[in-house]
């Protein structure tokens, strides 16, 4: 008796699996390849190459202005409250700049103008607090923060307002005037 390793299925062909599949949905691949657009390809890399090596003293340069520039940016950050909380995997932060959510790898942003609400529930039993954002068009995103202990969900509350106070607000009254 033989024995086969691995799959003995064949992979599925079809719309579900491949768009093109289906004719005039995608336009079609041509595998040739005009002779005329190697040469000029290879003439635009060429060309792209020397002007790389003439302006190759300068890029350190250029680059060390930036780092500069990148500095002065973080300096000028404005002296109001910046509201962070974390975990082993979850942090939230938020400044001047809006709403920072990060789980595991997987992170978003949001600028005051497009949040719509941001709201907080502590647990009546345990240690997980939680921040959700919700945007204008009715989406959501919250976020658990386990605490050290359950004190620090008042702390947090009250940091969480004056962040809130100080830059959600403010955003409002700019749109308005």
């Amino acid at each position: 008796m033989e024995q086969r390793i691995g799959s003995s299925s064949q992979p599925l062909e079809g719309a579900g699996f491949d768009p093109a599949f289906v004719p005039g949905l995608t336009s079609p691949v041509s595998g040739e390849k005009p002779a005329d657009a190697k040469p000029e390809e290879a003439e635009e890399v060429a060309s792209e190459e020397a002007v790389t090596e003439e302006a190759a003293p300068e890029a350190p340069e250029a680059s060390d202005d930036s780092d500069e520039v990148d500095e002065a940016d973080e300096e000028e950050t404005p002296d109001g409250p910046v509201f962070e909380a974390s975990d082993r995997r979850a942090k939230f932060v938020a400044d001047h700049k809006g709403v920072r959510l990060s789980l595991d790898d997987q992170s978003c942003e949001f600028r005051w103008d497009e949040i719509g609400a941001v709201e907080t529930e502590s647990p009546r039993f345990g240690k997980r607090f939680t921040i959700t954002v919700h945007t204008p068009d009715r989406r959501w995103y919250p976020i658990e923060i386990e605490a050290a202990a359950r004190a620090r969900f008042a702390e947090w509350e009250t940091e969480l307002d004056a962040v809130l106070d100080a830059y959600f607000e403010e955003g409002d009254e700019n749109d308005t005037a």
